[in-house]
């Protein structure tokens, strides 16, 4: 007798989406559309895609002509579901999505990742052992100038090649991994008012419980964050968050928390410089660039050891983190 191969569904978030163009979008749903066919000629069921959004429900008319025309291959594929969740942030629509599928499996992508070619069936294939709960996949940055090949050079992201070491130390990439839908409905993300905690507190939760996170090579690029103004915003929230994290997961002590503000400015200041030099050629980053590359990134440390630092001495108060106006549109 031939086993039944276990069904999927994937939640795609839209809040990411406000900072790109909507072409963008269709790079990175057309992607998908080819990795779903691949999967559906092999015999896997036509999936859900989850529109997950955070808009009114009278929104999915609109977003659906969109998609309609950048990606009209999407629906071809795999039945478009739309669910809204009004003023939702990033956490709060994945979670909103999970509820809205029926497959065995749930699939994290995002709205401005782009899977390559295999991401799919590397994602879906460990699932054949029962006792795999949560497949993480390989998400990098891409970059086409100085500031998008610095912003991969820092960022939390590894690069695309030679970095595996680096990637396997991450948390659960939010924007690219798949979960037992019976363990995520019961383990959503953390409502948390810091920006990207919710997967640092969710990869913590799996190994509490004794599962294993099994990263493969299923990979995905994230559009490169562009601008000034997010580059500023970015660094004084990845402090404040690095001070959430602590306080979660070690101590809410706040001479603790503000000893470990000295003492990660030290470690992220070290790892740029290190990641900068190791890794600058392999973006093709001119020579003459790298210092400039080094500054703009002890830069960035320097404004989230601030950000750490006067939210762990209680200068700053923990209010909720949204993308404010004035970052605007990438």
């Amino acid at each position: 007798m031939v086993e039944e191969q276990p069904t999927y569904s994937l939640v795609v978030e839209m809040d990411n989406a406000k900072s790109i163009d909507w072409d963008e979008i269709g790079v990175a749903l057309t992607a998908l559309a080819r990795e779903i066919a691949v999967v559906s000629s092999a015999g896997l069921a036509r999936p859900q895609v989850v529109i997950s959004h955070g808009g009114r429900d009278e929104d999915a008319a609109s977003l659906r002509s969109s998609i309609t025309i950048e990606a009209p291959q999407l629906e071809r594929v795999a039945d478009l579901i739309f669910t809204a969740c009004p003023g939702g942030r990033y956490y709060d629509l994945k979670n909103n999505g999970i509820l809205s599928t029926n497959g065995d499996i749930v699939i994290f992508i995002d709205s401005d990742t782009v899977a390559e070619s295999g991401w799919l069936p590397t994602l879906l294939d460990p699932f054949q052992d029962p006792e795999i709960i949560c497949v993480n996949g390989y998400t990098y940055l891409s970059y086409d100038d100085f500031f998008s090949r610095t912003f991969a050079l820092l960022w939390f992201f590894p690069m695309p090649e030679a970095d595996a070491r680096f990637a396997n130390k991450r948390a659960i990439n939010a924007n690219n991994s798949a979960f037992r839908r019976d363990w995520i409905v019961s383990h959503p993300f953390a409502k948390h008012n810091g920006f990207k905690v919710s997967c640092t507190l969710l990869t913590h939760e799996l190994r509490r419980e004794g599962h294993k996170i099994l990263n493969v090579n299923a990979r995905v690029y994230h559009y490169s964050p562009r601008g000034w103004r997010f580059f500023f915003w970015r660094a004084l929230v990845t402090g404040r968050d690095a001070d959430r994290k602590f306080v979660e997961l070690k101590s809410p002590s706040r001479t603790q928390r503000i000893v470990k503000s000295f003492s990660r400015w030290f470690t992220m200041s070290w790892r740029t410089m290190r990641r900068v030099t190791g890794h600058a050629r392999q973006t093709g980053m001119p020579l003459w660039q790298i210092p400039l590359s080094l500054i703009v990134g002890l830069a960035f440390y320097s404004l989230a050891f601030w950000g750490q630092l006067s939210f762990a001495a209680g200068l700053v108060g923990d209010e909720i983190e949204v993308v404010p106006d004035y970052v605007g549109h990438s």
